[in-house]
């Protein structure tokens, strides 16, 4: 299954509140997110990602068949680490084990190079989380090591893993 990925809208709001409001998707993502996530906390980041500088955050929804299935983005990082971005992804449920967040980071990865200054994208998975994990890989990303006892999520100390794709890898 393939998918495009659009700049957000305000009426994706409703949308990304069904998709992040899955507790077993947000149990794979960074902890600063409310549960249950409503539709007006959907405005409130896409709002911010509206007003952000595109030079640093390179944020979109991914469609799939015309409706919004997640969301990706790519945010520049600071002072030494300003030609580095961190990549974020989520998508709903209904779509893993498809294709679509491997295709989705590819076009992103894509774009990102093909449009700034960035150098380096990196992501940082929950090493538990292999299906995360092999998305990074068949997007051409390569693994660099293990971030030992490097996250406390819902009261567990978790290893992460380091993912990374150069601009000349591509």
């Amino acid at each position: 299954m393939t998918c495009t990925l659009r700049k957000w809208e305000l009426s994706d709001a409703g949308d990304l509140a069904r998709i992040i409001g899955s507790r077993k998707l947000q149990d794979n993502l960074r902890d600063g997110l409310p549960y249950p996530y409503t539709e007006q906390d959907g405005r409130a980041y896409i709002s911010s990602l509206l007003a952000a500088d595109p030079r640093d955050v390179f944020a979109f929804a991914i469609l799939c068949g015309g409706r919004v299935a997640g969301s990706i983005g790519a945010f520049r990082q600071g002072n030494v680490h300003r030609r580095t971005a961190e990549l974020g992804y989520c998508l709903a449920e209904a779509y893993w084990g498809r294709g679509v967040m491997t295709d989705a980071v590819r076009q992103l990865c894509a774009r990102v190079f093909a449009e700034s200054d960035i150098l380096r994208i990196y992501a940082e998975p929950f090493a538990y989380n292999t299906a995360s994990c092999r998305v990074l890989e068949k997007a051409g990303f390569h693994y660099e090591g293990t971030l030992r006892s490097n996250a406390v999520k819902n009261g567990r100390v978790l290893d992460m893993r380091m993912y990374s794709r150069l601009k000349t890898d591509a």
